[in-house]
């Protein structure tokens, strides 16, 4: 055998591992952590958000596997590659993780506050004294925003409009609905809706993460196309966000 031939075996070898570590591995589960929002993303696994994402996985071999943390903490296990992902993000809300091209859903915002006060629109909301829960950063994504407060539990909300402390309570539509179920007299109080918002997984910045959002895309550009996800959404009685 001429060197010649050497050389073209010894390349093979040396390129063949190095082209194997650029193909992205799925494994056969996807590990995602999420706060536990009620008909969401619930701790049993059951919820609109996890009925979407097995309806991405599953039909492709991957078993959605969920672990329930407070939302700060679904980031940082993210970002240290200790789950696959986290579910609710906004686009480049982190750092050090990876953003597909699809979202899963939208995030219809809401603010709560007194039925007396104002009507707030986008363009106004900096005129009134906000509140949302912390980590959330809506100060960000909604425009014009001078004045928030940030608070640790939903429990105090209520109580925060009704003694003056703030002008509207900020947040998703599952969550200020589940805040004013609590209320005492539930007609002294109004929704108004802000903002629609995407929302989507944020992927672990590693080879698993990147083989896993690949095929993330690449399932919900067929199941938006085929408008596979609308049941699961009139299921949860959600509105449908493609």
């Amino acid at each position: 055998m001429d060197v010649r031939r050497w050389l073209l075996i010894l390349l093979c070898a040396v390129a063949a591992p190095t082209l194997a570590r650029e193909v992205p591995v799925v494994p056969g589960k996807v590990l995602l952590a999420s706060e536990a929002w009620d008909d969401y993303t619930n701790a049993d696994g059951s919820g609109l958000a996890w009925d979407v994402l097995r309806q991405v996985f599953e039909p492709a071999g991957i078993r959605l596997q969920t672990r329930t943390v407070p939302y700060t903490r679904s980031v940082g296990l993210t970002q240290r590659g200790e789950v696959d992902g986290w579910v609710g993000s906004y686009r480049e809300e982190a750092q050090g993780v990876l953003y597909p091209h699809w979202n899963f859903d939208s995030d219809h915002i809401y603010a709560l506050g007194l039925a007396s006060t104002a009507t707030p629109t986008v363009a106004t909301l900096g005129n009134y004294r906000l509140a949302w829960v912390r980590g959330y950063k809506y100060e960000e994504y909604l425009p014009n925003v001078h004045r928030f407060d940030q608070i640790q539990r939903r429990d105090g909300i209520l109580p925060m409009l009704l003694h003056g402390r703030a002008d509207f309570y900020i947040d998703a539509l599952t969550e200020v609905s589940y805040v004013l179920k609590q209320a005492d007299d539930p007609a002294r109080f109004r929704l108004t809706h802000i903002a629609e918002l995407p929302l989507y997984v944020g992927f672990a910045d590693n080879e698993r993460g990147r083989g896993l959002m690949a095929l993330f895309d690449q399932r919900m550009a067929t199941l938006v196309k085929n408008a596979e996800l609308k049941p699961i959404f009139e299921r949860w009685k959600q509105p449908y966000p493609f």
